[in-house]
Parts: C-alpha cells; sequence; structure tokens
C-alpha cells in the first residue's frame, strides 16, 4: 500500500512538472518580441500562435452604421471620438478605448486647422492613474520620440510636414487594458460642427484570454535601444530577413504573344525568399500589365497577378523600396515575400498581349520547415474597367457612391495587404473612399477608414512620391489630375488574420462624375483549403492600358 501510494506521488509529481514546463515555454508577448516578429519573414507564413483578431479604431464618420443603412458613405470622418473624459481637470477626447491583452501595432494621423497639430496625446496601459506616453502628438507620432525612422515617419518627405500623414509602427503591448487619448484646447464639437479636423486610424491586437502579454514601459525603450535601432535599418533593406543567399534558378526568353518563361524549384520543405524581374520592351505600360506572374504551390495556384501590379509599378516606370518589393525605372522589379511549399512550386510569367519583351525570371529559394499552421502565399488581382463613378451631390454627382471589393476568402488564413493603381480622368479627387474589411462574417466591419489615402499612410490626397517599409505611392500623377496613381500597403503587425472568411473592400467616393480604370491587388496566406471569388481573368489583363484621359473618355472631337 505505501509503495502504491509512492507510485501514485511520482506520478502526479511527473504530469506537474510536464505542465510546468508547459506554462514555461507558453509563449509571452512583449515589445522586444514584436519587433523581432516585424522583422523575421517567416511569422507571417504561419497562422498567429498566440491567436489574435485585429480590429481598428478610428474617426469614421459614426453616421455609417451598417451597409443597408443610410449613412453608409457617410464622409464626415474627423474629430469623432469614442468618448470626451475629464481627467484631473483636463478635457481628453478618446481615440481608442480598449480591453487586453493586445498590442497597437498601427497608428496614424493627419490635422487640419487651428491648433489641431497642438496637442497633447496620452496612452494609458493597465488602467494606470500615469501614462505611459505624455508628450506632443507629432513627437509621439513621427518626431523619434519613441523610435527612429521609419517605425516612426511621416509621408511624403516631399510634401509639407502640416499636409502628411504621420505613421508610428513602433508596438505598444498592453496585458490588460489601454487607453489613448488626446487633449486638445481648440476642438469644438456641437449639434452643427466640429473643428479643427482631427483624423486617425489605429490598429490594434486582441489576443485570446490568457496570452501572457508584458505591458510597454518606458524602461522597455531604454533597454531595447539597439534592438530598435537594428529593426529600423533591416526594414529599410528589403533584402534582409535573416536568410542567406538560398538557391538561385534563372530562366531567360522572349515572351511574345502566348508564350512564357517558368521555373520549377525542385526541393520540397522550401520556400521561395526572392523573385526577381528584368524586362525590356518598346511597350512597356502595355508588358507590366499584359504579362501576368503566376505561381503554382503543390498543385494550387494561389498568385495570378499582372507583373506590373505584384511589383508595385502599375503599368508605367517608377521607383519604389519597400520591405516586400522592389521597383526602379529600368524595369527590374523584385519581391521579397517568403512562399513556402510542401513538395512542388512552378513559377511562370505568361504574355497575354502582343507587346514582346525581353524577359529574365530569377527564383530564389531556402529551406522551410513546413509545420501544421504553415500557409501557402497567395495575390489575386482583377479591375474594374471604365466604371463611371458617382460624384458628390455638391458637384453636380448623384452622391450614389459605391463599395468595390478587393477580395473574398473562405477559409482560414491571414489578410497581408494590398494595392492600387487607378487611372483617374478629372480634376479632381478620386478617393474619399474609406476601406470596410469584414472578418469572419462580422455585421460591422472591425476595419473601418477614413479615406483612401489614409489607408495608404499619407494625407490630403498629396501626389507627391514616398517609400516606406510598409506603405507607398510611387506614382500621384492621378490624385489631383488625369494619370495614373500607385497606392501600396504591406501588413505587417497589422496582418488581419481570419478563421473562416474575410471580406476587404473600399469605397469608390469620386467626387465628381466621371469614368475610371480602377485595378485592386490582395495579397494573403491561406491553408490549403480554400476559395477565391477572385479568378484569372485573360481577357482583363489584354485590356489596353490608357496614358491620357482620351484613352477613357474621347474628346468631343474625336467623337464626332
Amino acid at each position: 500500500m505505501i509503495r502504491k501510494l509512492h507510485l501514485q506521488e511520482m506520478i502526479i509529481g511527473v504530469i506537474a512538472l510536464l505542465l510546468l514546463n508547459s506554462c514555461s515555454e507558453k509563449k509571452s508577448i512583449s515589445l522586444e518580441t514584436l519587433l523581432e516578429e516585424m522583422t523575421d519573414r517567416r511569422s507571417i507564413t504561419l497562422f498567429p500562435n498566440p491567436h489574435y483578431t485585429l480590429r481598428q479604431s478610428g474617426s469614421y464618420d459614426r453616421k455609417s452604421v451598417g451597409p443597408d443603412q443610410p449613412g453608409w458613405f457617410a464622409n464626415d470622418d474627423y474629430t469623432q471620438f469614442d468618448a470626451i473624459e475629464t481627467i484631473n481637470g483636463r478635457k481628453e477626447y478618446v481615440l481608442l478605448d480598449a480591453t487586453g491583452p493586445g498590442s497597437v501595432v498601427r497608428w496614424w494621423m493627419t490635422f487640419n486647422g487651428k491648433g489641431s497639430y497642438e496637442g497633447v496625446v496620452r496612452v494609458y496601459i493597465d488602467d494606470l492613474a500615469e501614462p505611459v506616453i505624455q508628450d506632443s502628438i507629432l513627437k509621439v507620432l513621427s518626431g523619434h520620440l519613441l523610435a527612429g525612422d521609419p517605425l516612426s515617419s511621416s509621408v511624403s518627405p516631399l510634401t509639407d510636414i502640416y499636409r502628411r500623414g504621420h505613421n508610428l509602427y513602433l508596438p505598444i503591448p498592453y496585458s490588460k487594458h489601454c487607453k489613448i487619448t488626446y487633449e486638445c484646447d481648440s476642438v469644438l464639437i456641437n449639434s452643427g460642427r466640429r473643428k479643427p479636423s482631427i483624423y486617425y486610424n489605429i490598429c490594434y491586437r486582441t489576443y485570446d484570454a490568457g496570452t501572457m502579454v508584458i505591458s510597454f514601459s518606458k524602461e522597455d525603450l531604454t533597454r531595447n535601444t539597439s534592438l530598435i535601432e537594428r529593426v529600423n535599418k533591416q526594414l529599410v533593406t528589403p533584402s534582409s530577413g535573416g536568410y542567406s543567399k538560398g538557391n538561385r534558378i534563372v530562366s531567360t526568353g522572349k515572351l511574345k504573344h502566348g508564350s512564357d518563361l517558368e521555373i520549377n524549384p525542385v526541393e520540397g520543405n522550401s520556400a521561395i525568399s526572392m523573385i526577381g524581374l528584368s524586362l525590356k520592351t518598346n511597350n512597356y505600360g502595355q508588358a507590366l500589365r499584359s504579362i501576368v506572374l503566376s505561381i503554382t504551390f503543390d498543385g494550387l495556384t494561389t498568385v495570378w497577378v499582372p507583373a506590373g501590379e505584384f511589383f508595385g509599378s502599375g503599368y508605367m516606370r517608377s521607383n519604389s523600396e519597400t520591405w516586400n518589393s522592389t521597383a526602379d525605372s529600368t524595369g527590374k522589379f523584385s519581391s521579397f515575400w517568403l512562399m513556402p511549399f510542401r513538395e512542388s512550386c512552378t513559377v511562370s510569367l505568361v504574355n497575354y498581349g502582343h507587346a514582346e519583351a525581353d524577359a529574365e525570371l530569377t527564383v530564389e529559394t531556402v529551406p522551410y520547415k513546413w509545420q501544421n499552421n504553415s500557409m501557402y502565399f497567395g495575390a489575386s488581382w482583377h479591375e474594374y474597367h471604365n466604371i463611371n463613378t458617382a460624384g458628390a451631390e455638391s458637384t453636380g454627382g448623384t452622391g450614389k457612391h459605391y463599395d468595390l471589393n478587393f477580395v473574398d476568402l473562405e477559409g482560414k488564413g491571414v489578410y497581408a495587404g494590398d494595392a492600387i493603381t487607378i487611372f483617374n480622368t478629372a480634376e479632381a479627387w478620386f478617393g474619399e473612399g474609406d476601406e470596410k474589411i469584414f472578418v469572419d462574417d462580422e455585421p460591422f466591419p472591425s476595419s473601418i477608414g477614413t479615406g483612401t489615402e489614409d489607408y495608404y499612410g499619407y494625407a490630403w490626397c498629396r501626389p507627391e512620391i514616398f517609400s516606406h517599409p510598409f506603405i507607398a505611392q510611387p506614382s500621384g500623377k492621378g490624385n489631383f489630375n488625369p494619370g495614373q496613381t500607385i497606392n501600396m500597403r504591406y501588413r505587417s503587425l497589422d496582418a488581419i488574420p481570419f478563421n473562416r472568411s474575410i471580406s476587404s473592400n473600399i469605397e469608390l467616393w469620386h467626387w465628381v462624375n466621371t469614368v475610371v480604370n480602377y485595378s485592386m491587388t490582395s495579397y494573403w496566406y491561406v491553408m490549403p483549403d480554400y476559395s477565391c471569388n477572385t479568378q484569372p481573368s485573360p481577357r482583363a489583363v489584354q485590356n489596353r492600358v490608357p496614358v491620357r484621359r482620351s484613352d477613357i473618355i474621347p474628346s468631343v472631337m474625336e467623337g464626332k
């Protein structure tokens, strides 16, 4: 009997030890782990563990309450707050009030009007009475108070600082609660007026209950100075990513109508770490649209995008350098998305058009251990070709704006970013439209924004070009005038997980009634059992790309 009791105690002790070890190995979230995740390309290929949901708090017009309700396209997306509180005699406007465990992962703002920039922002963590961050708003967001560039930056550097979008990508984790407020004596809100104009969008993660999160503190910044500096340097060096040069395959040839270049990496349990493309052609714009990059992983074709759109160059010569892609005006492109596969992979360039091109396609692969939560990379594209805009009622339009769909995905995965290429035909801003992203069939979008340029990180429709690791405008020629505009947003810590479905959309809200071409590219990672509503369209990529307004809207003389 005594011997049996000892055996039971031993078994209980072993079980307790195993449970203790299991708990000690449970991953905790901190400023350090989030910064490491930001520059580890492998992290986004794995469905998040610990799991989180991503939401956005913003100044969107509160008259927008549902797709089937009046006000869905309401446009007073400024100086709207979650609450107004009096703290120690101060009036503080609440930008975010979130229950943890969680982390702020992307924070964008812009301003207009007397005193709008002159307020004090405060970040309260875990219900502490004193804020962990308190300073002038521009110092906190883009003034390098918390981190250097690009984690703390404003764009475009060519734009007057008071017309820029101000972006903070330094994560702010919290274990219980986070509240962000703005104190600004110039704010006036009554039944007929809101002033000055304060716009904001704050993306934040909420982890599953029980997830261990180490809350942000001022000491974290001091302790992690070298890590923050390293992350900033890595983010502006897109070829970095923790991988040495992998196996490299190059294929060259002349792409005529209907011909292709193809590369088949032979290693299993690998991942594409880089795709390079060089194009020489006499019809550059059309070639960028009609030559399509197609990628098949383990029998699943998950990528089908015109080359120019995939690499962020639209259908024009442009320069950009982001964490995930580079393009230059000589016709050289690179992609650094990590794309894992288990057994086989085929990368193809197919020319559906009649613009011939000399092409060089390069693919590099690195070893990758496929796991239960590994996902395939995907990218989809489609164009709303020659579509009518409603125009605002104040400019003689109907005011009947509508939503454009980036992509609908059914399955389990992570939404990793998107890009638009639009050819505007009017001397008016096309992008008042807000993003609306529905996750897992939610009735109201967990991400709803304040304008197209805000979603892509800049502000005030400004046409000046810029590149940043996660946002870029290689061309803003179509912002105020007829011409082509290209905007990109790549998601890092603000990637959006979905367990069943995601529907990504943005409003087409143009100030005037006209006709435009609006093409949309989406980037995502998915588990193998999925479906996508956007399918390859060889016919669409053969459409002639416009280079001037008359290519879409013929002049009166041409119409006679």
